[in-house]
Parts: structure tokens; sequence; C-alpha cells
């Protein structure tokens, strides 16, 4: 597929988990399957994700256990009865994944078992260490790997091996689970590029601390003895917090990262550049400089700026991989040598609308300064939905909104989502619940919260019968049509 970031196109948002009942036996066959041809209806020919990995309980894709591994309860069960792995009656059951391994184990084909054993050959480098971990975890009730006896939160390795004996069921169930995730992605990306839609995935800069990859690179980490770290992520006091945010993401060891030539890296774009066709960049700032937290602190105040080595890992990457099609989370305050980086790899960075109507008409966001090199957004997963920032503005803001747009007769947010399409910005993307009209309570994400995030479902019963022909229109109206 043609490097999507260099044509004009419009892309829609929405993570696999708020497809229609995706919590009750996964999402990734026909669930997602009429969503893409939902995207070629409208005429879009980009869909953009969130993280895909497993998450924790707080169901964030932004703290995930790995950064390889697919999240299972994505798995649909249609395709495992359909396969004769499963019956009909155990879809819905608790042991369904079990189930579908005896009988992938009784009624597999040899091109599935070929199948499985190339999976494992290609994904050793990662899969081995997260099918471990996810086994320990288990056995040890969910604990975090830094609460697991001694041996094993340290890597022994008789007792690593010990453990692999003892629970081979166990880490054998967690490989066929990540097969068969992988199987149904693969499967869905075909489908995708068959109907002309490009994948746009996510990778967060930091790791989850619980999580396989540095549970297996401790060394890569700035970590002591224990495990627990010295310093964390996050960002410091600004306009919107006295405070900052402090993340708690163990921070990298950097110098020995570039002296193992990025290779930590380089196997992490590796894993998704198979998966998607474009990534986004979080964070993107913390390549060139991040906040560094001391770990005992409470709040993000008493941080400092470290220099990261961002031109040397790109550089890398670029060798490894040719010209990457990235796009850089470059909201925010972006000093002068985070623009440098990024221009100097020809990365788009984020025009966010929402943000456009505060401060003068030098306002980054607004649209009359987009640039082509960028994507341009209604709002992210982290915003409001653009009904519901449109009624939380005051009366002031509402005036300079409606001005700016003309007095548009649409009511929002369709005079937003039109200058979303029309905008330079090559890449266009529109949330779902933005092209459906609704409101705050349908929100994605609340920053700095940790409850009722990421559970957000559209039901088809919301997309009005026209919609698909009215969004058509539009996208090639402003030049995005690609199919």
């Amino acid at each position: 597929m043609v490097n999507p970031l260099k044509e004009r196109r419009a892309g829609l948002l929405l993570h696999p988990t708020s497809l229609p009942d995706s919590q009750s036996g996964g999402c990734l066959g026909r669930k997602a399957l009429r969503f893409v041809d939902f995207l070629k209806q409208c005429g879009f020919s980009v869909w953009q994700t969130l993280p895909l990995g497993p998450t924790h309980n707080d169901r964030s894709p932004y703290q995930c256990m790995s950064v390889h591994a697919g999240n299972v309860d994505l798995i649909c069960t249609d395709d495992l009865v359909a396969r004769g792995w499963l019956e009909r009656d155990q879809q819905l059951s608790d042991t369904a994944l079990e189930q579908a391994r005896m009988g992938f184990e009784h009624h597999a084909h040899e091109g599935d078992r070929a199948a499985f054993a190339g999976f494992r050959r290609q994904h050793a480098a990662w899969l081995d260490d997260y099918t471990l971990f996810l086994a320990i975890r288990h056995a040890q009730g969910e604990a975090s790997w830094l609460e697991w006896p001694a041996p094993l939160r340290d890597r022994d390795t008789a007792a690593l091996q010990a453990f692999r004996a003892a629970y081979a069921g166990a880490c054998e169930q967690v490989c066929f689970e990540q097969f068969v995730f992988f199987s149904q992605w693969a499967a869905l990306r075909d489908y995708a590029h068959q109907n002309g839609i490009a994948l746009f995935g996510d990778i967060p800069i930091f790791v989850a601390h619980d999580s396989a990859d540095i549970w297996a690179h401790c060394d890569l980490f700035s970590l002591d003895a224990t495990g627990r770290p010295d310093v964390v992520a996050g960002v410091p006091p600004d306009y919107f917090s006295a405070t900052g945010q402090r993340w708690g993401n163990p921070l990298y060891r950097w110098d020995r990262i570039k002296a193992d030539d990025f290779r930590w890296w380089l196997a992490r774009f590796r894993s998704q550049l198979e998966m998607f066709d474009i990534l986004r960049l979080d964070h993107f700032r913390g390549f060139e400089k991040y906040w560094e937290i001391p770990a005992s602190a409470d709040t993000a105040i008493h941080g400092r700026w470290v220099a990261a080595p961002g031109e040397a890992l790109f550089a890398r990457l670029q060798e490894a991989y040719g010209q990457l099609p990235l796009v850089a989370e470059d909201l925010g305050i972006i000093t002068p040598e985070v623009d440098a980086l990024r221009t100097r790899f020809e990365l788009p960075g984020m025009k966010i609308l929402q943000f456009a109507f505060s401060g003068g008409a030098d306002n980054p966001y607004l649209p009359h300064n987009h640039v082509p090199m960028s994507v341009v957004y209604t709002g992210t997963h982290d915003n409001d939905t653009t009904l519901g920032w449109y009624q939380n503005c005051d009366d002031m803001q509402r005036r300079v909104v409606n001005d700016y747009l003309g007095n548009p007769p649409e009511r929002m947010p369709w005079p937003l989502i039109r200058a979303a399409l029309a905008s330079v910005a090559r890449l266009a993307i529109l949330p779902m619940q933005d092209i459906l009209e609704l409101g705050s309570e349908h929100r994605m994400n609340m920053p700095g919260t940790t409850m009722d995030n990421w559970t957000w479902q559209f039901d088809w019963g919301q997309v009005p019968a026209d919609l698909a022909g009215r969004l058509r229109q539009l996208i090639h109206l402003y030049g995005r049509g690609r199919n």
C-alpha cells in the first residue's frame, strides 16, 4: 500500500472495543468486517485505533502488559466455531479460549498447525518472555511481577525453567491465544486493504511498569535492584495543572538502549509495522527531552528536563525500515527543538480543532494556520465529543467559534467536521462520536481519572440511514475520496 500520509485522505477514529457488543464475544470477526464495509461506504480510507495490547483491570490501552502482544479479549469466537475448534454453546463461557485450544489440538488441519509453528518462530523474540510473564502472573493471583518470589521476579534461569516445566499447559495457552489474535488481525488487515482502508495504530512512548517488557529488560530502565523505579515519567506544571502530571512509568536508560543499537525499539517497531500502515507516536515531545521526576515525589513539580537521543533513534529506525509512516503527537507546549526533530524526519504533527478557538489568530490549531504535513482532528480519544465541547463552551467562546466558521446553518458538530475535511492537512480524522452527533456522556476517556473510561460503545441503531451518503459527499467534496 502507498504511504497513506502522502495522499489526501479522511479517516475515522474508533477503538475496536467500541464496536457494538464487543465485550461479549470479541470483535475481530464479522463486527470489525462490517465496520470496514461502513468505512468504505462513507468514503473513509483510514481506520485509526488506540493501542491493541493486553490491558490491566483499568482497561487503559496506554498501560499495556506488552508492547508486542495483542488483547485476546478482542478475539472473535465465531471464527473459532467456524474452524471447528469450539462448540457454539461454549462461545461465551469464561473458558472459551481454553476449550478452543483443546479443539485445535484435536481437530486442526496440518496447515493450521504449520501456521502456529511459524507464528511461534516469527515472534519468539517477545513471545517466550510474554508467555512466561502471563503464566506466572496468573499463577501468582494476578500480582505484579514486583511481588513475585525473588527467583521469578529476578528471572533466575533455573526458576524459570522449573516454572515452564510445571506450567507447560498454561504457557501453551498464552501462545495459542496470541496466535489466534494475530491470525484474526491479519485477516482483518487483509480485508481492510482489499477495500482500500489503511490501518492507523498508536505507540505510547512509555511502558507500563507491570509489563513483560520491563520484567524481561530491567537493564534498559531506571530501576533499582528490586525492580522499583528511581525516577518516573510525567509532564511539568502548566496552565492546566499547577502540580503537573505524574504518570509513574519507569524511564528508559537511553545510554544502554543506544549502546545496544536501539534493538529494543527496532523490535517494537517491527511488531507494529507488521500490524499497521500508519503509527501515531504518543508524547513525541519526550523523544527530544523528557520530564524526569524522582520516584519518591508525589507530584510532578520537582522534576527536570533530560535530553533523549531522538535523532539517533529515528535515524536508526529509518535505516532499518525506510521512510517511516509516523504521526507525531506534538500537542501541548512544543519547543523549537521538538519541531526540528519532527521536521527532520518529515513526520506530520497533529492539529486539534477543539484547541483552536482561544488566543488569537496565530493559534496553530486554527485551520488557516494548518500545513499539509499534518493530521487534523475535530478531537481525539482524550477530548470531549465535539458536541459536548461546544455545549460546554461559554457564550464568548461559542461566538468566536461561530464567527470563525461563518455562522453556519448546520448544527454542531457538522461545522467542525467540515472544517477538518476542508483543511489543507493531508489526513483528516473524525471520532465516531462526532459523526453520530453524540454528547459528553459518550466520550472515551477523561484524562487524569481512572473510573468509567475506555468502555464506550456505539450501536448500529445510532447510525442514520443517510449518514454514509452524507459523509461520502463531503469527503469527495473536499478532495479526500480514495474509493
